[in-house]
């Protein structure tokens, strides 16, 4: 066990009451990093007071129940932030009175959270890390914390084929299946079963998609599509890395209009051109090839495709030019 992992379980195991946050618009791995880790704690210290925070995503209810409590409520508690590099994107913490703040993160650095920070770019996803850091421990894992875990790595590296994806990745998913017995072929229905009405929303996308002769993709989704094919905002955001193996295409982004909040949820995916720099020029951010912006601006959408086109451009002409 490494010394920053040492650290975390003495912080987690001196504290009384422990707020376990992660990032707005959560994903599985985001959400199941959360309940799992809320979950070992008082499966081991059931005296504990131990909180996981944030807005609910009905689709992921099957991963379990988030907390409701009032935060400005809690006093001197330890906050561990999960699977987000901006503090700013940190759900439903305002008004927390902390103590202390521990950093859980597979994303590059970007701020610090003045805490103790355990951040591990190598590493396919949240989910595993936390796996990683339970398994070492001599902490006692449940089928169902297990199960979650699995969840997690599987959709953020989807299924394997993500190049973050390393022999750790697959060590860590082995002894969460021998130690647990865990049946994870079981655990796939409930990733990747659809409704038929997000299979005919993945049919509009792929008739619809624009792509320019550099090699990026791009689609805009309004609130009357989303509506029309009973979907919400975040439907497409899942669906993204289906759209991998598209030939000759080396940058793919969705972006859906949130109506409600005013705002553009964009999803960046790439096979090579380095992307999260050019989020970042948009507020964004992410990993190199998988990254995300939000904006209430169109003309920022309309600056960011250009820019991706053109990292296109550069990455199609460096690829040839090796190439002769």
């Amino acid at each position: 066990m490494s010394d920053i992992t040492k650290k975390i379980l003495k912080k987690i195991k001196q504290y009384q009451t422990i707020v376990i946050a992660r990032h707005v618009g959560p994903d599985p791995d985001a959400i199941c990093s959360q309940i799992a880790l809320r979950d070992a704690i008082l499966e081991n210290y059931s005296k504990k007071m131990v909180y996981a925070i944030g807005s609910g995503v009905a689709r992921f209810k099957q991963y379990g129940n988030l907390d409701k409590v009032d935060v400005k409520s809690l006093k001197n508690a330890l906050l561990i932030t999960l699977d987000v590099p901006n503090f700013y994107r940190v759900d439903g913490i305002e008004g927390l009175n902390f103590k202390e703040v521990i950093k859980i993160d597979h994303h590059p650095f970007e701020e610090s959270f003045n805490g103790l920070e355990w951040i591990d770019e190598n590493a396919s996803s949240t989910c595993q890390m936390v796996a990683d850091m339970l398994l070492k421990s001599n902490l006692k894992l449940s089928l169902k914390i297990a199960g979650n875990l699995f969840c997690g790595i599987i959709s953020d590296s989807d299924r394997f084929l993500l190049s973050y994806t390393t022999l750790d990745t697959f060590k860590i998913v082995a002894t969460l299946i021998e130690r647990t017995k865990l049946p994870f072929h079981d655990l796939y229905n409930k990733l990747y079963e659809r409704p038929i009405e997000e299979i005919r929303f993945h049919g509009y996308i792929a008739l619809n998609l624009n792509v320019t002769e550099n090699g990026f993709a791009s689609i805009i989704i309004d609130g009357e599509t989303i509506n029309k094919y009973h979907v919400d905002v975040a439907t497409a955001s899942n669906m993204v890395n289906d759209f991998n193996f598209i030939k000759n295409v080396y940058i793919w982004s969705f972006v859906t209009y949130d109506e409600k909040n005013n705002v553009y949820k964009v999803n960046i995916r790439s096979k090579g051109p380095v992307i999260n720099e050019i989020a970042s020029k948009y507020h964004g951010g992410g990993h190199k090839f998988a990254s995300g912006v939000r904006t209430p601006n169109k003309e920022d959408i309309d600056n960011l495709f250009k820019d991706l086109d053109l990292e296109c451009q550069k990455y199609k002409q460096e690829k040839n030019y090796k190439a002769e």
